[in-house]
């Protein structure tokens, strides 16, 4: 009996011993940052999906690698350039063997506070986004799994998911995550707009005169003058994150966010987009119809077509009693776009940290 108990004692011991030594299993660290304090902290990061170096630096990899597409001749950067703002330079996008696509590609920046994506929302999460541009027959022109299995026989890559996701197995679902994550970190906020905010620098009184009147509705009965595009680009995201009609076309050429919903309420509905680098990110508009920032402001001021689902505050906007437009003056017209081009934010076009990693 002394031997069986002095036996257990041993095996009981050397199991401590094993349990007390075994090296932890490492895990890969959470990648620690901060978002800025005047965006809010209305944003979610998926619990399965939190943000950690390892996952970042491979989204970036795949969003500049060309590889990633059915020709080896389109990645995600080919549309979202960086000294653009990550916009699309061209009017509309193209992508594998020359297809021509019906839409400029949205602008990349501050995405971390957004809830749907593309132009018409059909996209829930920045991970649903990413799969649907890798499988669009317009865009890379592939679908998920022989993009997993692309990557699965490129050296490189197996022993990169390893360390982001703890498996060199390569899948959609991972792709499109590190994607994700990169792009989640594409946060531009260091404008001369966000230095006024943060009270870093005083802004002359034109630019507080710009400030206000892009950010005021006009009530002409009180003679408040506004030009009223805060209304949907409010907030210091300069987006609101909804969906408008905003005169464009008496006849819709493209129905938006309705043929998502499937609702008529809908068609001719677009997100707004953020306007951050908005001086950059021509052309404008979902079709790239307009190639400056005077044109979209005569747009708004002058040309304003009264489509079926036109936004009521557009209607309402006028800075005449009784007006059946908005009325800016010419000089609010400069002044505004002296607010659009307060927003660029240079350090964000030339981050080392969200470039090229192959140049």
């Amino acid at each position: 009996m002394r031997k069986i108990l002095f036996k257990f004692s041993c095996c009981l011991f050397l199991l401590c011993v094993w349990i007390t030594c075994r090296k932890p299993q490492e895990s890969t660290p959470v990648f620690r940052f901060e978002t800025p304090a005047h965006f809010g902290n209305k944003f979610q990061i998926p619990a399965d999906n939190p943000i950690t170096e390892q996952g970042f630096e491979l989204g970036r990899m795949l969003f500049y690698d060309k590889r990633l597409s059915l020709t080896n001749k389109v990645a995600c950067a080919s549309c979202h350039v960086q000294e653009n703002g990550f916009a699309e330079p061209k009017k509309v996008s193209v992508g594998i063997l020359g297809r021509v696509g019906k839409r400029n590609s949205m602008h990349l920046a501050n995405l971390l506070w957004s809830e749907k994506f593309f132009w018409d929302g059909r996209a829930n999460s920045l991970e649903e986004q990413a799969l649907l541009a890798l499988e669009s027959p317009t865009e890379m022109g592939i679908q998920p799994i022989e993009a997993a299995k692309k990557l699965q026989n490129i050296p490189e890559y197996p022993p990169l998911f390893q360390k982001a996701f703890g498996t060199s197995q390569i899948t959609p679902d991972l792709i499109a995550k590190a994607l994700a994550q990169f792009e989640r970190m594409l946060i531009s906020a260091n404008s001369k707009y966000d230095k006024i905010v943060k009270r870093e620098v005083q802004p002359t009184p034109r630019e507080r005169r710009a400030i206000e009147l892009f950010f005021t509705h006009p009530i002409p009965e009180i003679n408040l003058r506004g030009g009223n595009c805060g209304d949907c680009h409010g907030s210091h995201l300069t987006t609101l994150n909804t969906f408008h009609d905003n005169g464009l076309d008496l006849i819709y050429k493209d129905l938006g966010l309705g043929a998502v919903t499937g609702l008529p309420s809908d068609n001719g509905k677009m997100k707004t987009p953020s306007l951050r680098n908005v001086a950059l990110t021509a052309p404008y508009m979902h079709d790239g119809r307009f190639q400056t920032l005077r044109e979209v402001l005569d747009h708004y001021n002058e040309h304003i077509q009264n489509s079926p689902n036109l936004d009521p505050l557009i209607i309402a906007a006028s800075n005449e009693i009784r007006g059946t437009s908005l009325k800016l003056t010419e000089q609010e017209k400069q002044d505004i776009i002296l607010f659009l081009e307060m927003l660029t934010d240079y350090d964000f076009i030339k981050n080392k940290k969200f470039s090229n990693p192959f140049k």
